[in-house]
Parts: structure tokens; C-alpha cells; sequence
């Protein structure tokens, strides 16, 4: 079971080979800090974080590092609008993204460099770019000649003749900045300082570095000249990543990555996401509406990493059903466990996120649960199909608790349950899949399982005697009181929300 990975570089599934055997060197291209994260981001986050925890799970040593682009136009914009400053406003938006990332339970990585602390590393690279003859001064700025660099188009497939620059290097063709370039291709590796904006001295005199010079910068401090995983979204494709390929391998002579990992963007009912059409929502404006984060992380893992999502509310009502029923599957050993005679206190267990006992050793016992697990994320981490070996354990030991509460014992023995569980737990754990305790306690006030199975028996009565009015008053009853009531063709499943 080799894991194999789309290479947007290659534009094929390659074998997963690293440069250090048993070690990954991860790079993701983080959020800039001029406003709150968004689902995109969500997503994004979701899927990297995933990645990285799948391979620990296999058994790399993994080291992660995620930047902030902490000086940019729109930082800049901002402060101004508040009478703020570029740090203000960026140290604001950083803290909020680990508030918001904290509660959709991404791991932080291992270091998360800032381009206003990689300064020395930028210069240093822009000078290594002019002594090679890839980028020339103009008045203050510096630019990378882009014909100079043979290769320029490998990642996203352009041509030269048949592109045009890049959004942010698009500018009026009269105006000054513009006309400073040889070439209509070449983007900014150093800006001259403008009136009343944060500068730093250089030997092209006072000014910030261009975006893209800033990723090659701190990816070669960071993790070295040539790294495993260079990952981002789709839009970062051209001209972000393409022009960090052109400026670290002109200098390094070596690959910048040697894979190049992207995910597909979010829609929201079917359209870009934008403020302009008001369907742009925020991670804590979505959470702050009642939608469980694990609700979140299940949506985005539904999908195949590398294709668009649609965000809708029937899709989030789908997440948060499947969620409900992994989560009961999560808590099986903390409502059962006693009563088959397991030992969670001591042994191979020790307490997790949410005080759910996980195994102390990253593998369970080998079964053929973890093996198509395995199976199907190794296959360019396709993360839906191993949530289908999840749904599978999920609903066998659903199904078991239940036999359990009505009939005292269990189809499967205990020995059996507890791998199932084991399992589960540990893998559901790799999707960063986990189910807090306490939100699934009810006290002596509320009802129980017996009371709750005699209230639907009782509504399955006045659904026969169609007194539908009867069956409705108890649905709403057990609705008022956290019981969720599942209809299917044969029975009636329900849940606590």
C-alpha cells in the first residue's frame, strides 16, 4: 500500500518518495492577516492539517510550517481605514486565526514565520536573483526578469505568449511603477518606500518586499533549498507558486518541492464566494450559528481534496447527520465500556482531546479496518473513502449499543468490540475526527435510553393509529428535550444532540 500523491508539477499521481527517508518537509502557504479567516481558509486549514496528521499516522516525522503574510496591500488598506498600523492590524487577525483554527481543532504547526521577521533572508535572496542575472534594479525597486528563467510556466502549464501578468502585478500601463520594467512579464521582488508606509533600508534603499519573495524566503530558512510538500490552494497555482518556483530555483539550481499539492476552492450555493454577492461567511460567523466544527472538518473530508465544494445548507445539515452518527461511535466505549467489562483507565490507553481514550501506540491491532483505511488514503489521500470505513464502524457499534440497551448483551463479544472501538477511535483521530465527553453527559433530570425507546414506541402507536398530531406532540417533545428522531423505512433511530 504505497502511498502515491497528484503532483500539480507533473500533472500526474506520482509514489510518495521523500528527499530524507522517514522525514517530510511540509510547506503551506498561510492566510494574509487583514481580515477574518473564511471558509476557503476553513477548508484549506482542514485538508493540510489532515495531510500532515495521516502521515505522522504512517509514520514519517513530519515537520510543518505554515507562514503569515503580515505586510500586504490590504494590511496596509486596513490600517489606514482604522487609524490603525500594518502590526496592529496583523498581530489582531493572527490571534484570531488561532482562536478560530483552535476551535475546528487544526494542530498548530511546528513554526509559523512572519515575512517582517525573514527580512535578512529576503535580501539575501533578491541579491543571489541580481547576481545571476534574474532580477535588476529600477529606482528604488527591483524586478525578476522572467524570460530569463527557461522553465517559467512548468507548474501551471502557461506560456509565456499566451499569458498575461498577474492580477496583483497588473497595473495601468501609464503608470510609473510600470513602466520601470523591461518586461511587461516581470513582477516586483522590492518595492520602493511610498509616503507614511512601513519601510525597511536595503541596499536598493528604504521599501517592503514584493509577495512571492517572501515565500522563497522563508521556505529556504525554514526547511532548506529543496522540500517534500509545497501546499495551497488552487488560486495560488499562478502566479504565487510559479513565481516562487522561478526565484528559488534560479538561485538554488535545485527543485523547489517535489511535490506541489493544491486543494480545490468553496462555492457557496453554487457561486464564487464573495462579499459582493453577501454569501461570504466567516469560520466564527459559521460557528457562532450553532454548526458543530467537527460538522465542518466532516463536510470538507467529503469531498476529494483537490475538486470545489459547494457549500449549501442541506450540505451542512447532510455533515452534521453523519457527524451525529460517528460521534456515537466515538462515545460506545465511554457508554458501554463498563458494562463490557472493559479497563479504560489503564493499559494501552491513555485520555485525548475531549478526554476520549486513544490508544498510546499510533496503530491498533492490525485488522482490516485500518488496512482499507489505509488502502484508500494512500490513493492521493482520498480522505471520503476512508471516512466510509469510519460510517462502517460507526453504525456496527450503533447497532450493538442498542442491542445492548434492549436485550443486555452484545451479537459481537467484548474482545471484539473493544479492537472495533480501538479502531475507530484511532482513525477518526487521524482525520481529526473527536468527540467531546461533555456534551454528551445528561443528568438524573433527563431522560433515559429505556424512557426515551418507550416515548417512540409510543409515537409508533399513534403513528399507526394515524394520529399523526399524537406522533408529532412526541417528536417535538423529544426535540425540546435534545432527542433528534431519525425515521427510516423500518425504524426510528435517535440521538442526542
Amino acid at each position: 500500500m504505497t502511498l502515491t500523491l497528484y503532483n500539480t508539477l507533473t500533472r500526474r499521481q506520482e509514489p510518495f518518495e521523500t528527499v530524507e527517508p522517514g522525514k517530510v518537509k511540509m510547506y503551506y502557504c498561510g492566510v494574509t492577516v487583514y481580515d477574518y479567516c473564511h471558509l476557503g481558509h476553513a477548508r484549506a486549514c482542514i485538508v493540510w492539517d489532515v495531510v500532515r496528521r495521516y502521515l505522522q499516522f504512517i509514520g514519517y516525522e513530519v515537520r510543518y510550517i505554515q507562514n503569515f503574510t503580515d505586510i500586504d496591500d490590504k494590511i496596509l488598506n486596513r490600517a489606514c481605514v482604522e487609524h490603525s498600523s500594518m502590526e496592529a492590524v496583523a498581530d489582531r487577525f493572527i490571534k484570531a486565526y488561532f482562536e478560530d483554527m483552535a476551535r475546528l481543532g487544526i494542530k498548530e504547526a511546528d513554526e509559523y514565520p512572519r515575512a517582517t521577521h525573514t527580512m535578512n533572508g529576503i535580501q539575501r535572496l533578491i541579491h543571489e536573483l541580481e547576481n545571476k542575472g534574474f532580477a535588476y534594479p529600477a529606482d528604488g525597486d527591483v524586478y525578476y526578469a522572467v524570460r530569463k528563467f527557461s522553465e517559467y510556466g512548468k507548474l501551471s502549464g502557461r506560456k509565456l505568449e499566451d499569458m498575461q501578468a498577474g492580477k496583483s502585478e497588473r497595473v495601468n500601463v501609464e503608470d510609473p511603477e510600470y513602466q520601470k520594467k523591461k518586461d511587461p512579464f516581470d513582477f516586483a521582488l522590492w518595492k520602493a518606500a511610498k509616503p507614511g508606509e512601513p519601510a525597511w533600508e536595503s541596499a536598493w534603499g528604504a521599501g517592503r518586499p514584493g509577495w512571492h519573495i517572501e515565500c522563497s524566503a522563508m521556505v529556504r530558512d525554514r526547511l532548506g533549498d529543496t522540500i517534500d510538500i509545497h501546499a495551497g490552494g488552487a488560486d495560488l497555482i499562478f502566479p504565487h507558486h510559479e513565481n516562487e518556483i522561478a526565484q528559488s530555483e534560479a538561485v538554488t539550481g535545485k527543485p523547489l518541492a517535489r511535490y506541489w499539492l493544491h486543494n480545490g476552492m468553496v462555492k457557496v450555493d453554487g457561486e464564487k464566494m464573495s462579499k459582493s454577492l453577501g454569501n461570504f461567511t466567516t469560520i466564527r460567523e459559521l460557528l457562532d450559528r450553532g454548526v458543530d466544527p467537527m460538522a465542518v472538518r466532516l463536510f470538507v473530508l467529503t469531498a476529494q481534496y483537490r475538486t470545489p465544494i459547494d457549500f449549501t445548507d442541506e450540505a451542512i445539515v447532510a455533515a452534521t447527520n453523519g457527524w451525529h452518527t460517528i460521534k456515537e461511535g466515538l462515545l460506545f466505549g465511554y457508554q458501554y465500556g463498563k458494562k463490557l467489562g472493559w479497563d479504560l483507565g489503564t493499559g494501552d490507553w491513555v485520555l485525548g482531546t475531549g478526554n476520549i481514550p486513544i490508544p498510546s501506540t499510533q496503530y491498533p491491532v492490525t485488522n482490516p479496518y485500518v488496512e482499507r483505511f489505509q488502502e484508500s488514503v494512500n490513493n492521493d489521500f482520498n480522505f471520503p473513502g476512508g471516512l466510509t470505513v469510519l460510517f462502517e464502524l460507526a453504525k456496527e457499534l450503533r447497532r450493538e449499543g442498542n442491542i445492548l440497551v434492549h436485550e443486555g448483551k452484545t451479537e459481537t463479544s467484548a474482545e471484539e468490540l473493544h479492537q472495533q472501538w480501538q479502531t475507530l477511535v484511532t482513525l477518526a483521530g487521524v482525520l481529526g475526527l473527536e468527540a467531546e465527553i461533555e456534551t454528551e453527559t445528561h443528568t438524573s433530570n433527563g431522560l433515559s435510553d429505556a424512557e426515551i425507546e418507550a416515548k417512540i414506541q409510543q409515537r409508533q402507536e399513534a403513528r399507526q393509529a394515524k394520529n399523526f398530531a399524537e406522533s408529532d406532540r412526541i417528536r417535538d417533545e423529544l426535540q425540546a428535550q435534545g432527542i433528534t428522531l431519525i425515521d427510516s423505512r423500518d425504524s426510528t433511530r435517535w440521538h442526542r444532540n
